[in-house]
């Protein structure tokens, strides 16, 4: 009786499953929701710029994180998106595709002309207008949707372009952020770029000194 009142829950939920097991889910998911974004922002723009501002609320009483779903995407999501990444272009730089310099100078320096050429052709076409202070815009590579694009083409795609195109599109969104920090912002808060820098020396070091309590770099890695 259990089984037979348990198969239409697996018939509902066996989709699901199956379209979440395929390396292609994730690009379909992307650019489906990208469609539904670029339609309701044309429509309602208001209420599209409304949800973003919904606030997500996530602690205790005495240590409450407040703020908004944009908040939340750009600071929490995307700062794991880039862990993750990071980790896969680590393994490659170390025992990967990338772990000689003959190997990983192609990404760099397609990365570098990534941002040169775009940079270049919009002061071109801007020259002279206010719009020209826009330059960096163009500059960063959508690392997210130039891997599910990949991914929408599975196996089908070799592994030594995902592996160019992430660390291609990784070291072009590093330039991307030095442009913004260096050119866009009114002031750069000198004691956070010294503490961050002060801690990945210390990671270096430890890793130099065979050091592998896992608790010290997660303690470090949360500062």
């Amino acid at each position: 009786m259990n089984m037979l009142d348990n198969q239409p829950i697996e018939r509902l939920i066996l989709p699901f499953q199956r379209f979440a097991s395929q390396e292609a889910s994730g690009g379909i998911l992307l650019l489906i929701c990208t469609l539904i974004a670029l339609i309701w922002s044309n429509i309602d723009l208001q209420s599209y710029e409304k949800i973003w501002e919904t606030h997500l609320s996530i602690g205790l009483q005495d240590f409450m994180l407040d703020k908004s779903l944009h908040f939340w995407v750009n600071d929490a999501l995307m700062a794991i998106f880039f862990f993750v990444v990071g980790l896969e272009i680590k393994r490659s730089l170390i025992a990967g595709e990338l772990a000689s310099v003959k190997q990983a100078s192609l990404p760099v320096m397609a990365a570098i002309g990534g941002m040169l050429v775009p940079a270049g052709l919009y002061i071109a076409v801007n020259f002279g207008t206010e719009g020209v202070r826009g330059w960096g815009i163009p500059m960063a590579t959508d690392i997210a949707f130039s891997l599910g694009i990949l991914a929408l083409l599975g196996s089908r795609a070799p592994l030594s372009l995902k592996v160019f195109l992430t660390a291609f599109a990784i070291v072009d969104d590093i330039g991307a952020v030095f442009v913004i920090a260096l050119f866009y912002t009114e002031s750069i808060a000198w004691m956070y770029v010294s503490l961050g820098g002060a801690i990945i020396i210390s990671l270096t070091l430890l890793n130099i000194l065979g050091v592998r309590n896992i608790f010290i770099f997660i303690i470090l890695g949360i500062i």
